[in-house]
């Protein structure tokens, strides 16, 4: 069976989209999600998103991580989705309901209300979620923050000098993330302007994660670091993040389809 797709990216996050709204699509098991995303004998991507009809909105978005795994959102994708819906739409996540809307060059999605319980990020026992009495070699006292996907936040002097590669794989499977967890280190760079890198849970370090943006916006929110909207910088690009204590994330940023293409199935089965 020949299945067409769309490749997307971020901020060079990158998408394989697959869009069973418009034609079938057969079920996507870990093991495709992960063939499918190999860079070497794949097409090669951060996520396979699956875009379906939903009984409550306007669509739903299935996101896996390179690994197989599905996670609950993507900020990047979000964006892509909505450039490529090309209208204001509320779509269904396992997350929780998010809106999209396109914009000159990319889109604004609001990512709903950011979570700090600790039983909602989740944490394997409770604890003080604004700075955690823990830490790993150099990162100590991390914000845990969830939004639509669990997020530990560092603020250092120079994000840029943090090994993630060998940092990031041991916070991600520490005991204390049951689900495990994206890591996310950050610095100061000027007024309400953060410098972020991310290794991502399921798909290590990325140019760019929404998410990963938003959770590290509010958390400089809360410990008043910077004021709303906050810009903030990835290795791929700037995003902007809107948010107030009690509402709604609102993130802001390009998007862009890079091709369009097609594959048999059964060759990642």
């Amino acid at each position: 069976m020949r299945v067409s797709f769309i490749k997307m990216h971020g901020l060079g996050n990158d998408f394989v989209v697959l869009d069973a709204r418009v034609e079938a699509v057969p079920e996507v098991t870990p093991q495709i999600a992960r063939a499918i995303a190999d860079r070497r004998e794949g097409i090669g991507c951060d996520q396979v998103i699956l875009l379906e009809p939903s009984d409550s909105q306007a669509f739903r978005m299935r996101i896996f991580n390179a690994d197989g795994g599905e996670v609950e959102a993507c900020g990047n994708a979000s964006r892509a989705v909505a450039m490529l819906h090309g209208e204001p739409a509320t779509i269904e996540t396992a997350g929780g309901a998010i809106s999209l809307e396109p914009a000159e060059g990319g889109a604004s999605v609001d990512m709903g209300r950011p979570r700090f319980g600790w039983d909602a990020i989740p944490l394997a026992y409770a604890m003080d979620t604004a700075a955690m009495p823990v830490g790993w070699d150099e990162l100590q006292s991390p914000m845990a923050v969830n939004v639509g996907n669990p997020h530990s936040v560092f603020f250092v002097e120079d994000a840029d000098t943090i090994d993630l590669t060998t940092l990031g794989p041991a916070i991600e499977t520490d005991p204390l993330f049951p689900e495990r967890v994206n890591v996310n280190v950050a610095s100061l760079v000027g007024d309400n302007h953060l410098n972020l890198h991310v290794w991502e849970r399921g798909a290590g370090l990325t140019r760019a994660c929404g998410t990963g943006a938003c959770a590290t916006a509010v958390a400089a929110i809360r410990k008043r670091l910077a004021e709303s909207p906050v810009t903030v910088t990835l290795p791929g690009g700037d995003l902007t993040i809107e948010w107030s204590e009690g509402g709604s994330i609102r993130m802001t940023g390009p998007a862009t389809e890079a091709y369009r293409g097609s594959f048999e199935w059964d060759d990642f089965a």
